[in-house]
């Protein structure tokens, strides 16, 4: 029943995003209407399924690289729908589902068994910090994916009228993520130093969501206080997305540390 919901959700994304390539393509609006609904259908799957996981494993299912992923995704889904009907943010959908489609993809390569947690997991700072580095993620990649739509609207036309609030939606996901991200190493440091007696150890994964941290520090920097917006920024946001995934996925794979539990990679950062 699990790998049902799974890969069932993970089918509807794949169909959402060629039905919004194709209706964006073609200036097929209801097209684009149906690839919406179809997103959503896929993210309920994926709701349903990380409700059974959790259910089954008794606990938040957050604890391996493959749970992460798929709460990355999810947290993508999540943040993209709020946008959709708060502020009406249809010109990120095409991209920003085609991440969420292609970060789910990744989780199902990974082992998908469910385990117990280890004890240095089983912590009253267990969700908090890795719930909010899955959402921290979710929002540095939706503001990768504006700053890219951003950049084709602005090589299409210079004088869009929405080109303003693409700007700013980057501006606010990066603000929003780097809080996240801020509370993820606050709580890592303070569960680090009741599992492992220091609150900082230099582990690859700190060091590269320290990185991460610095990196979007520096556009918040640059934005509010030398004023700067446009295709520098957006570029900007893009250039940023890699290193996000290098410090979720090249840290876990190829710099095993302290956040590395045997086969089984748990992404505490």
């Amino acid at each position: 029943m699990l790998d049902i919901l799974f890969f069932s959700g993970l089918i509807m994304y794949f169909a959402s995003m060629v039905m919004l390539f194709g209706g964006n393509v073609f200036k097929k609006e209801k097209l684009l209407t149906i690839a919406w609904y179809v997103f959503l259908v896929g993210l309920a799957l994926e709701t349903a399924y990380l409700i059974a996981r959790g259910i089954v494993a008794g606990r938040l299912p957050l604890s391996n690289q493959f749970e992460f992923a798929a709460s990355f995704s999810w947290g993508i889904g999540i943040m993209l729908v709020f946008m959709h009907y708060k502020f009406h943010t249809e010109w990120i959908e095409a991209i920003a589902i085609a991440m969420t489609f292609l970060i789910l993809s990744y989780a199902a390569f990974q082992p998908r068994a469910v385990n117990d947690l280890m004890p240095a997991l089983r912590s009253f700072w267990f969700g908090f910090h890795i719930g909010s580095a899955a959402f921290s993620y979710s929002a540095f990649m939706l503001a990768g994916a504006g700053g890219i739509r951003y950049i084709l609207a602005y090589k299409k036309d210079p004088e869009n009228e929405k080109l303003e609030q693409m700007d700013y939606f980057v501006y606010r996901l990066i603000s929003f993520g780097l809080l996240l991200l801020t509370i993820t190493i606050l709580t890592g440091a303070i569960w680090a130093e009741k599992a492992w007696s220091a609150f900082w150890t230099w582990d690859p994964k700190e060091v590269w969501a320290l990185i991460t941290w610095i990196l979007y520090a520096i556009y918040l920097h640059l934005r509010i206080t030398r004023k700067k917006t446009g295709t520098f920024m957006a570029w900007y946001a893009i250039i940023a997305v890699p290193v996000v995934l290098f410090t979720f996925i090249g840290v876990n794979t190829i710099m095993p540390g302290l956040h590395s539990y045997g086969a089984i990679i748990n992404d505490l950062l």
